[in-house]
């Protein structure tokens, strides 16, 4: 299984903390943040990932630098359009990469280490998405509308009375998934609204064929980050298994 991780962007929302660093290098527990996506994907049975950097690129290279080995591969890829494209160019940067199963996720979603081993075990179709259950949402929220585990659509605007769950900004590719969603990806990018797409806006054209799934993490600790509020969440989360990994250690 394979990963492709998109930390391209800046995350200026959160400035000035990522004025001089990307948002997937801030640091949780005393670890940037892409380290504990990576240590967990790795303990998912993940092992060989690309990231798709942009933003200070170097110092993500450098990060990344001490973290492969033991069987883990670790690679970056530079997408040159990352002040002037959203995340569907960072995809599409990557689709020679998509040449067989692979995970698909943001570089802001942090998330314990059983999320991505359900995710990964729970997906049987072309295109999975990871989904959670909250009890209210937002406007920021990634919203899912379901037809059993089905994805019938998927978008920040959709209506309420559609709205089944939320994505967490992770999907899995099997079968012929890699190989759809990169097609997907290339008739975008010719479109004028190429470059302003999000890859869940691929996903989207996609669910009306009936290939796109859902699988549930309900119960289990993620989070993304996008504001400084949910940076302190991450914060106290996060700080919260280093702790229990300590007391198991004392025990």
């Amino acid at each position: 299984m394979k990963a492709i991780i998109l930390s391209a962007g800046q995350g200026s929302r959160l400035l000035p903390l990522t004025a001089d660093r990307p948002k997937c290098l801030l640091s949780l527990a005393g670890r940037p943040l892409i380290e504990w996506q990576v240590r967990h994907l790795e303990a998912s049975g993940v092992r060989e990932i690309v990231v798709v950097v942009g933003f200070r690129a170097e110092a993500v290279d450098a990060a990344l630098g001490s973290l492969g080995g033991c069987g883990l591969q670790i690679r970056t890829l530079f997408n040159p359009f990352y002040k002037v494209a959203e995340n569907v160019a960072s995809c599409w940067m990557a689709r020679h990469e998509m040449d067989g199963d692979f995970v698909l996720l943001n570089g802001d979603v942090v998330f314990e280490q059983a999320v991505a081993r359900t995710a990964i075990a729970g997906a049987r179709g072309p295109i999975t998405v990871t989904i959670n259950h909250p009890s209210e949402y937002d406007e920021d929220d990634m919203k899912v509308e379901l037809d059993g585990d089905r994805v019938l659509a998927i978008g920040k605007d959709l209506p309420m009375n559609r709205v089944g769950a939320e994505s967490i900004g992770m999907m899995i590719f099997r079968k012929d998934g890699p190989r759809l969603f990169a097609e997907e990806l290339d008739q975008v990018m010719r479109t004028p609204e190429g470059t302003r797409s999000w890859f869940t806006q691929v996903v989207h054209r996609m669910a009306g064929r009936g290939i796109v799934g859902s699988v549930a993490i309900d119960g289990l600790d993620w989070g993304e980050i996008d504001f400084h509020d949910d940076l302190e969440a991450m914060r106290a989360m996060v700080e919260g298994w280093v702790r229990d990994e300590r007391e198991v250690a004392r025990a």
